[in-house]
């Protein structure tokens, strides 16, 4: 059993709006002692591959660790990026995509940036979290400006770690949890309940399909109460 907080309870989050001057929307999450910044920056114009008619914009994400973000100094990714970095960012990328209409921002693209200040499992939640908020104050900005006429966020996400441990389901895992998990999992959901994604791995023996609702209904949960919390900043 845990015993810091209850297996379907949340860690402490804390998001922090406006943490820095010049990105369109910028936000401190914290997870526990996990923290990032998000910022959304805005472009005029979209990538090269997509078709000049195409009358979308573009919604992109990356993600990086500081060096002294983790307990061992981690190397900076100058050159060429690690195949967990890139899970990641399109990870992140894709969720924001999914709650958005490309449509809404012709010719412009936002790239919202997630950088580690300091992890302790579940960053890359985190990072979805923080990076929605980011969106979403740089889209009222854009509304403000009159640069955009209709809004388009289609419905908040949120995301959430879970997994399994001592044969128990928990919510929310810090580095030790997840290091230890049976049961290794990441939920992203809209605010409607809809599944944008739901990574489940088993890291040792397989997992029984009640374990995986359980889970779900864990995760679905936690996800309402983070989803709640965005009113509040």
């Amino acid at each position: 059993m845990r015993t810091d907080r209850k297996n379907n309870e949340l860690r402490k989050i804390k998001f922090t709006k406006n943490f820095t001057k010049h990105a369109a929307g910028s936000v401190l999450v914290e997870f526990g002692d996990t923290k990032v910044i998000t910022t959304a920056s805005i472009e005029e114009g979209k990538p090269k591959w997509m078709d000049k008619n195409d009358p979308r914009g573009w919604l992109t994400a990356e993600y990086s660790l500081l060096p002294s973000s983790t307990n061992t100094r981690c190397q900076r990714e100058r050159t060429k990026i690690s195949g967990r970095t890139q899970e990641i960012q399109r990870l992140i990328g894709r969720s924001l995509r999914a709650c958005f209409d490309l449509t809404k921002i012709p010719d412009l693209t936002i790239t919202i940036d997630a950088d580690v200040i300091q992890a302790d499992g579940g960053t890359r939640t985190a990072s979805i979290c923080g990076g929605f908020i980011a969106l979403k104050i740089a889209v009222e900005k854009l509304l403000e400006q009159g640069i955009i006429k209709e809004n388009p966020i289609i419905e908040p996400i949120a995301a959430v770690s879970a997994g399994i441990i001592d044969n128990e389901v928990r919510l929310d895992l810090n580095y030790e949890e997840d290091s230890h998990a049976r049961v290794d999992s990441n939920i992203v959901l809209t605010k409607s309940g809809k599944i944008i994604e739901f990574q489940t791995t088993a890291e040792g023996e397989p997992y029984e399909y009640q374990q995986m609702l359980n889970i779900f209904d864990t995760a679905k949960k936690g996800i309402d109460q983070i989803i709640e919390m965005y009113d509040m900043i």
